[in-house]
């Protein structure tokens, strides 16, 4: 019998509004006057050109000379059939291409890719926090958040590569995370037939799709390897935890050098075949560059590479909104992307700073996380399965610019580790406003085990007021901080209040 009662018909019902309304919201915000400003912003002036001569030629062509007044002005052959050097693959500028062939060459067309992922990367992050909370209202806050941060909103209306990045890394996160329940199933089914060893497990489809997942994200930025590889040791990692609390005698063994190749051929292949497969344009063609430095074009393939891997260790340039990782976490010199003076003083512009409320609680969510895995290793703490992979998508989003001090990097990159970033917030939220276990004395009284669930009541509803409380907080900071991320003007007055740093677009 179906239950009908108001309490199930609302949980319904929240279940498929929450997320719509989360998406909707996210579109607003991301394709509301998509079209302006009518110019090539920051590094649009590259992504955008190579997205067109990839459609028209099937690799990146050559501009001559400043062509972006003419591009903007819609005219699009100014373009030669010799092949450009390019750092980045070529998956990122198809999407923006894809976009420009749907909805045409103009601004809103080759931003209109971008804008539908982002839109997309919000119901994801929904989707997400939903799995690792089983809640509809901390989903919904995950998800309204993402919609509305302003770095996440600026990187979806403009066509640069990270926010495609960012929402291929999370769904290959998910992936992993709903491989999860089937995979612990059979490691204790399999070790009731072998406790020594524990099974070999071949059948984890959700394992090769994080694989082709992860192939794709590092045919849009190389930094897509980052999280292979985080992703790939996360997987052998919880494969030993796994097999340890089932039992298996041999479990580090079992892991690493039983499950471990297993896992790499179900991972690392699907990857390089979807990479590959991202490249056709330019092994099926013959002017890309590099192309013709081999008879084999995957050995022309690999030449090319070769060249772009000695670009990117060559990268040390000063820059005015260069920022290394270490600065990341105070967002001390945002990337400034488009600024615009309006009438009577006001000012627009778009710019790579977050939520500053929601990053800064969110650095201090990280931490607690990391203190709380550190002594979980220790055994003297637990955390859940969820909370470790939200600090594995940190170590593969944030922590490898760490190890390249030297390189000219922007805090534009840093929205490929927001969700995550955002995911720590939600499930410390979720941690801190459980009501905590009464404590009582040996054989208390009635009176006693009254007192204490008393006290601990009223301990959870201060938890939950305070969690609130912070939450509308985020929120509201969000909201002041929204026309960073859209260009909207406002007057000089409201722009500089939004300086809390002095660092910040003076």
């Amino acid at each position: 019998m179906t239950d009908r009662t108001p309490g199930t018909r609302a949980v319904r019902v929240a279940s498929w509004a929450v997320p719509v309304g989360v998406t909707a919201l996210a579109a607003l915000t991301r394709f509301t006057g998509l079209g302006g400003p009518d110019e090539l912003i920051f590094d649009e002036t590259y992504y955008v050109k190579d997205a067109w001569t990839l459609w028209q030629l099937g690799y990146e062509g050559t501009w001559g000379g400043d062509q972006n007044a003419a591009f903007e002005a819609g005219e699009r052959t100014g373009f030669s059939e010799e092949g450009s050097f390019v750092a980045h693959p070529p998956l990122g500028k198809w999407i923006i291409g894809l976009g420009m062939a749907l909805a045409g060459s103009d601004p809103f067309g080759w931003r209109a890719a971008t804008a539908a992922v982002g839109t997309l990367l919000v119901a994801l992050v929904y989707i997400v926090a939903r799995r690792m909370t089983g809640s509809v209202a901390l989903a919904g806050v995950a998800g309204t958040l993402m919609a509305i941060d302003p770095l996440a909103v600026s990187m979806s209306r403009v066509a640069l590569l990270d926010t495609q990045l960012s929402f291929l890394v999370l769904l290959a996160f998910w992936f992993s995370l709903l491989d999860r329940r089937r995979t612990v199933a059979a490691i204790h089914a399999g070790t009731a037939r072998d406790p020594v060893a524990g099974p070999v497990i071949w059948r984890r489809p959700w394992i090769i799709a994080a694989g082709l997942t992860l192939g794709l994200a590092s045919a849009v930025k190389w930094s897509g390897l980052y999280a292979l590889a985080v992703l790939g040791i996360t997987i052998v990692i919880a494969d030993a935890i796994d097999r340890r609390r089932a039992g298996v005698d041999r479990w580090a063994e079992s892991a690493i050098g039983r499950q471990g190749p297993a896992s790499f051929l179900l991972l690392v292949p699907p990857a390089l075949v979807t990479y590959l497969v991202s490249w056709t344009g330019w092994l099926v063609t013959s002017g890309g560059y590099d192309r013709q430095s081999a008879a084999n074009p995957f050995v022309a393939l690999w030449n090319y590479h070769e060249g772009v891997f000695a670009y990117h260790r060559s990268v040390t340039s000063g820059h005015t909104y260069a920022s290394p990782a270490l600065e990341w976490i105070p967002m001390l010199n945002p990337t400034l992307m488009y600024r615009e003076a309006g009438e009577g003083g006001s000012v627009g512009l778009m710019a790579a700073l977050p939520n500053p409320l929601l990053w800064w609680v969110g650095m201090i969510a990280l931490a607690a996380l990391a203190v709380r895995i550190v002594l979980a290793a220790l055994g003297r703490a637990r955390v859940t399965g969820s909370e470790c992979l939200v600090g594995a998508g940190i170590l593969a989003t944030y922590a490898p610019w760490l190890l390249l001090p030297g390189r000219t990097m922007f805090t534009f990159y840093a929205v490929t580790a927001l969700p995550f970033v955002i995911l720590a917030v939600v499930l410390t939220a979720q941690r801190i406003a459980r009501t905590p276990a009464p404590t009582l004395l040996a054989d208390p009284s009635l009176d006693e085990v009254r007192a204490e669930q008393e006290r601990v009541r009223g301990i959870g509803a201060v938890r939950r007021t305070a969690v609130r409380v912070t939450i509308c907080l985020i929120a509201a900071v969000g909201i002041f901080f929204l026309p960073f991320g859209t260009g909207w003007l406002e007057p000089d007055a409201l722009y500089r209040a939004h300086l809390w740093l002095p660092s910040w677009f003076l």
